[in-house]
């Protein structure tokens, strides 16, 4: 509701003619009906500085123009707002290690497995599908050292 006051009507003279359309402005309505057409094949004369609708053939007001251009705006705003979301959250879950990768890209191939680089055995995908077993990498390296510092054993 506006916050413009609505003008005391005096009657010493008799009753004044009252416009409705000046209160429902006071009011913060509008003076023009709800027109059923929405108005979006919008005309812009620029020789009579005039916007009217090709449809209904009516003369629209420039800020309800501007108003139907910015929601046209707005809405492309917001699809490319949630694809820019949706490929962020595809970005996040996209494998990034290069030995992911190679291990997927191995496993693609119709005729050969990849083996294990030190018992020489075929990996399969059933083989990882229900997990992996760990260990600590600093353990692995430690042990790889002794290895190659001591091949007799």
């Amino acid at each position: 509701m506006s916050d413009a006051p609505i003008e005391p009507q005096d009657y010493i003279y008799g009753v004044k003619v009252v416009q409705i359309e000046d209160l429902r402005v006071a009011r913060g309505l509008t003076r023009r009906p709800a027109s059923s057409c929405r108005h979006k094949q919008l005309v812009y004369d620029q020789g009579e500085r005039r916007v009217w609708c090709q449809d209904c053939e009516a003369e629209v007001e420039a800020f309800d123009a501007f108003v139907g251009i910015v929601e046209v705006f707005s809405a492309g705003m917001s699809k490319l707002n949630t694809r820019r979301r949706e490929l962020a959250e595809a970005e996040q879950f996209q494998i990034r290690s290069r030995a992911a990768k190679v291990m997927d890209e191995a496993w693609r191939s119709t005729k050969m497995a990849p083996l294990c680089p030190h018992c020489m055995t075929a990996i399969l995908p059933e083989d990882v599908a229900g997990g992996v077993a760990k260990t600590s990498k600093s353990l692995v390296v430690a042990a790889r050292k002794r290895k190659q510092t001591n091949p007799t054993s």
